[in-house]
């Protein structure tokens, strides 16, 4: 067991550290998602590694049984909103992108509904706690938002935004 305060580390860094093709993708993804450091970007693409390393496990088992667990996993990837449909397959989870995971965050999403007029506006604006899902403030950029949460994301009640759009309306 390990000290309880100190988390698990979520990403893995890349093999090679100079390699110019992926640091320039990299620093692309960084800019257009407005992603504080490459920590970020590796956090996202060490879980599209594990969802892609159990699509590969799948296919290794019986038929009747990778059926089962096929299914699973599907449901699991639609409901979190990385898969576009819930009649998904294997190869669309073996040819899944960073950017499905990266789309899937807070920040993009509140920039994406225009409650933020840049991605830069809407990391501030989830930091400083006038976000909120369902009422309730949510304060991370990093926040993978579930399909099912996605029309929730709105200003908090209290916050000035919020007051403002209803002086608007």
């Amino acid at each position: 067991m390990g000290d309880p305060k100190k988390p698990r580390k979520k990403w893995e860094s890349p093999g090679h550290p100079w390699i110019k093709e992926r640091l320039i993708q990299e620093m692309e993804l960084v800019g257009t998602y407005g992603l504080r450091n490459k920590r970020e970007l590796w956090i996202a693409q060490t879980m599209l590694r594990r969802i892609r390393a159990r699509a590969r496990a799948l296919l290794a088992l019986p038929p009747e049984v990778r059926e089962r667990e096929e299914r699973v996993l599907i449901h699991k990837l639609y409901s979190m909103g990385i898969l576009p449909s819930e009649n998904a397959t294997l190869s669309d989870i073996l040819g899944l992108s960073v950017e499905a995971i990266l789309e899937r965050r807070l920040q993009t999403i509140v920039w994406r509904k225009g409650l933020a007029k840049t991605i830069h506006q809407a990391r501030q604006l989830i930091v400083h706690g006038h976000i909120a899902i369902k009422g309730r403030r949510v304060t991370s950029p990093g926040y993978l938002v579930p399909r099912d949460e996605e029309p929730y994301v709105d200003f908090y009640p209290g916050s000035p935004f919020a007051k403002a759009r209803k002086e608007q309306a």
